[in-house]
């Protein structure tokens, strides 16, 4: 994410907890979002609670660091990354999101945007590309944690604490939407539980790098896809609810004979309480990460995960940690 440091970077502090979609006030989230132009990196003087009224639409080339303070984004609406790249947020409590009507706010240059209704997802991406979503900690939220759609890819949602959710996170908008075949995301170092049930994630079409995540039960399932995609799960750490369904996975069946519901390959995970892993497809060799030398890093063992998540979520510590 090196285009979001820099000389060139407006250091923005959020002083304000109120929120008004059109006329927001200096000092609130909303107005760094909306009046603040170029690479902007926000920070909060103290804790507060942000009770946004409507969806809050985040800016390109924006840091939104939360360390140093607890920052809770709850009780209304939450965050939509639309047509966006280069985005952080970092350090948030983000729960209790609310499903929202139709609606008009101020934007990205203080351009007035229709925004469709929303069901209450906690971070929703729309067409966005180059985000990082890292040591947040999620929850109890209308609809789902963390949504990554209509083209979304280059995305990484690492060290976040997701618990108390039905639906986690899903990977890709529809079966019908095509274009999320290009998308690619990577899921590391995270905690799912206690109290998660189905879409850690949920893949349609494209291709995911589920690694050195901690999963602590699950309802439904752990890792599930439909529409032919590509998931390597790889050193993970799996244990099983002590009642119910063992089994990590879920494909959605294609209907057609003989055609599998898309790639599902397990490489180094650690399977506890009776977990299993129904893998399928052509092998490891197809759900190769395509990272670049930059992008690349080191998999621990799945055996030391718990200890590598163990402060997954929002951090407890000082701005400068």
């Amino acid at each position: 994410m090196t285009n979001n440091i820099g000389n060139d970077v407006v250091i923005y502090k959020v002083t304000d907890n109120s929120d008004d979609p059109l006329n927001p006030k200096p000092g609130t989230l909303r107005y760094a979002m909306t009046h603040i132009k170029g690479k902007i990196w926000v920070t909060f003087e103290q804790n507060m609670k942000i009770r946004l009224q409507k969806p809050l639409l985040v800016s390109s080339f924006t840091t939104i660091d939360g360390r140093g303070a607890r920052v809770n984004i709850a009780g209304g609406a939450c965050l939509m990354l639309q047509r966006v790249t280069n985005v952080i947020i970092h350090g948030l409590r983000i729960h209790h999101c609310k499903a929202q009507t139709a609606s008009t706010v101020m934007g990205p240059d203080k351009k007035i945007v229709n925004v469709g209704a929303v069901d209450g997802d906690a971070i929703r991406m729309v067409t966005s590309s180059k985000i990082w979503i890292d040591h947040n900690t999620l929850y109890e939220s209308e609809d789902g944690l963390i949504d990554v759609t209509r083209g979304s890819t280059n995305i990484t949602i690492s060290n976040n604490w997701f618990r108390t959710q039905n639906k986690v996170m899903l990977l890709g908008h529809d079966d019908g939407y095509l274009r999320d075949k290009n998308m690619k995301v990577t899921v590391a170092f995270n905690y799912f539980g206690p109290n998660c049930t189905q879409r850690m994630p949920r893949v349609r079409h494209g291709y995911a790098h589920v690694v050195n995540n901690v999963y602590k039960g699950w309802g439904n399932y752990a890792i599930g896809g439909s529409m032919n995609p590509s998931i390597k799960s790889q050193a993970n750490y799996f244990y099983a609810p002590k009642d119910g369904k063992k089994e990590v996975t879920w494909k959605k069946e294609s209907g057609v004979v003989g055609e599998v519901a898309g790639n599902f390959q397990s490489v180094e995970d650690v399977f506890a309480n009776g977990a299993c892993f129904n893998g399928s497809g052509s092998g490891r060799g197809s759900v190769k990460p395509n990272y670049s030398p930059e992008q690349a890093f080191p998999v621990e063992d799945g055996h030391k995960v718990k200890d590598l998540t163990r402060n997954a979520g929002a951090l407890k510590c000082s701005s400068t940690c």
